[in-house]
């Protein structure tokens, strides 16, 4: 289990300072990256928050209106020391890439409050929003559980790491989390690793492969038998739903406990 990665590529030491000053680390872990190739091999092996860019390095535009299109549902920002005469520039990054700017020098002090609330961890939440009320989540401890999960998807989730992080027992997390007719726990962390699939997999630069190592799956036919068993069509077909596709189909009738070792 890990956060989510927010590669980068950016020249400047302050501007680097500025985002892990501003990324908690138990929110995401920022990946320093040296090329637009190394950034995209980057995008390519981990499950990616964001990637933010200067776009006034050699290859930044391009890379970010690249991004946009075989990573679309990955957010893009171009964080730059934009000058009076880069207007064309920062057109291009807004329009062509579809990247928010972050104006470096004016902007770092606020640099986190511009990124997290849009990073793709964030809008699969707000996609799913009302989740918890359709989970029957309605404690304090099982909507922070739900948000755990869906922060921490990315790798071998456990219910044993969702308590760590909430500090409290796996025992007393796994019999509070199934109260009051709630799916249990595994069940869930099943629901959010297919939900991730989903929205993974609507970017043209993944693959069923590459979602499943991602996830922490074993193999794609692996990823292939969990999306049946919580949504009942294959990984392939995940995307064609969607996260709220899957929830539904979910609530349908897949919130039957499974068995194996949370």
């Amino acid at each position: 289990m890990s956060p989510p990665a927010i590669p980068t590529l950016l020249a400047s030491a302050g501007a680097r300072t500025c985002l892990r000053r501003a990324i908690p680390r138990t929110r995401a872990r920022l990946v320093s990256c040296r090329s637009a190739a190394q950034l995209e091999r980057a995008l390519a092996g981990t499950l990616a928050d964001a990637v933010v860019v200067d776009g006034r390095l050699p290859g930044g535009r391009e890379a970010l209106a690249r991004f946009r299109a075989i990573y679309p549902r990955v957010p893009r920002f171009v964080y730059s020391a934009f000058r009076p005469d880069d207007g064309e520039l920062l057109a291009a990054c807004v329009g062509e890439a579809a990247a928010s700017p972050i104006v470096e020098g004016v902007e770092d002090q606020v640099v986190g409050d511009l990124v997290l609330p849009r990073t793709a961890s964030a809008l699969r939440l707000g996609v799913l929003e009302h989740a918890p009320r359709l989970l029957r989540l309605t404690d304090p401890l099982q909507v922070r559980a739900w948000g755990e999960v869906m922060q921490r998807v990315g790798g071998r989730l456990r219910t044993t790491n969702i308590a760590r992080a909430l500090d409290v027992s796996r025992e007393h997390l796994s019999r509070q989390f199934g109260a009051g007719g709630a799916p249990n726990l595994k069940r869930v962390i099943d629901l959010a690793r297919a939900v991730t699939a989903a929205d993974l997999l609507a970017n043209p630069g993944y693959s069923v492969r590459g979602v499943a190592r991602i996830l922490g799956f074993a193999s794609a036919s692996h990823l292939s038998v969990a999306s049946r068993r919580v949504a009942g069509v294959t990984a392939r077909e995940l995307p064609s739903l969607g996260p709220r596709g899957v929830l539904a189909a979910f609530l349908s009738g897949r919130t039957r406990s499974r068995g194996g070792r949370g």
